[in-house]
């Protein structure tokens, strides 16, 4: 079974940006070194705990500081930005680092209605209604032979993202709902159901994307996997302590509470939590893998088995404790650390 990686680059407690992106990038090598298939990076805008705000810079960092992994977008938020902007960023990083690059695209704008306003004055944004021809344009443009333009006064124009491309990275659509699975099995593309933040639906989106696929020029049969929040340490109960900063985190914005950078392990014990909030942990916990590294693996596996898939990408939502390096994720790497010991080394058939 692969395992992949879903990284927020996440900004806690004692952390700058700068601090937050070296610990992203120790997290990718380790990764890498470990024999994970693929490190995707997410986009947010405007959230004091997230820095990954730009895909493509943050990707032509970790694959320059990487030898073998993938990395890519999970996902670039196409509305945000012009199709032809995303396919030369791609383009050229895949020139640079052939056969790494994936482009996984969303629908969501990744923000709050504040900066999609601001995007939108500046000309940056676009009708969700346009992803799906986008979706298209970019797959056409990124292609060798490029795309033709037929002009108003009906001259054909070629149009590429990369004069001599050899080679074109990866594209897949990203979802959370039919909508996503049933656009992704119309244009032939690869999917990933977005379970770590949307765990409901899935398997009925995965159904609708396997039995609706149609055969492309990118892909002749349907290729997917999921993702999922993990945290593994060597206790169930070390892992809790660990995963507890962010599980407070998602409860204050699911309930609309100002939000700051990720608690670390100590600041996240002393807080207090509303009732409605402690709900709303106690029902992640149904979701998420929290757990020492037997029982992590076991449930991974049973999680791939679930949704018929060979590749599980993991979120690793672990903090960290006070008195550990600023630019270090430590408890993130030994999450993948653990879970690689046991899940890449197993022989059963």
């Amino acid at each position: 079974m692969k395992l992949s990686v879903l990284d927020l680059v996440p900004v806690r407690s004692r952390q700058s940006s700068a601090d937050a992106l070296a610990a992203s990038i120790d997290l990718a090598r380790v990764a890498d070194d470990l024999g994970y298939e693929r490190y995707w990076v997410a986009e947010h805008h405007n959230m004091p705990s997230v820095a990954s705000t730009n895909p493509a810079v943050i990707i032509g960092i970790l694959a320059a500081h990487t030898k073998r992994i993938r990395v890519g977008s999970g996902g670039v938020m196409l509305p945000n930005h012009a199709p032809l902007v995303v396919a030369e960023q791609f383009a050229l990083l895949e020139a640079a680092t052939p056969g790494r690059i994936d482009l996984g695209l969303g629908r969501a704008p990744g923000s709050d209605p504040v900066v999609t306003a601001v995007l939108n004055r500046s000309g940056a944004t676009s009708d969700v209604n346009s992803f799906p021809n986008y979706v298209s344009d970019i797959a056409t443009l990124l292609s060798p032979d490029g795309a033709t333009v037929r002009l108003t006064s009906g001259t054909e124009y070629e149009l590429r993202a990369t004069p001599a491309a050899t080679s074109s990275p990866d594209m897949w659509l990203l979802g959370s709902s039919d909508y996503s699975a049933t656009l992704a099995a119309s244009l032939g593309l690869p999917y990933v159901f977005a379970h770590h933040f949307a765990g409901a639906g899935a398997e009925r989106a995965l159904e609708i994307y396997r039995s609706q696929f149609r055969a492309s020029h990118l892909l002749d049969a349907p290729r997917t996997f999921v993702t999922a929040n993990v945290v593994v340490a060597p206790t169930a109960s070390e892992a809790l302590a660990l995963a507890l900063p962010n599980l407070q985190h998602m409860a204050r914005l699911r309930t609309n509470e100002r939000l700051g950078r990720i608690a670390t392990v100590e600041e996240a014990q002393a807080t207090t939590m509303t009732a409605l909030q402690e709900e709303f942990i106690a029902a992640s916990l149904g979701s998420w893998i929290i757990d020492e590294p037997v029982a992590a693996a076991q449930r991974v596996r049973e999680f791939a088995r679930r949704f018929e898939v060979d590749e599980v990408m993991v979120s690793p939502g672990a903090s960290a404790f006070d008195a550990e390096p600023a630019d270090r994720t430590p408890a993130r790497s030994r999450t993948l650390r653990l879970l690689a010991e046991q899940i890449m080394t197993d022989t059963r058939p």
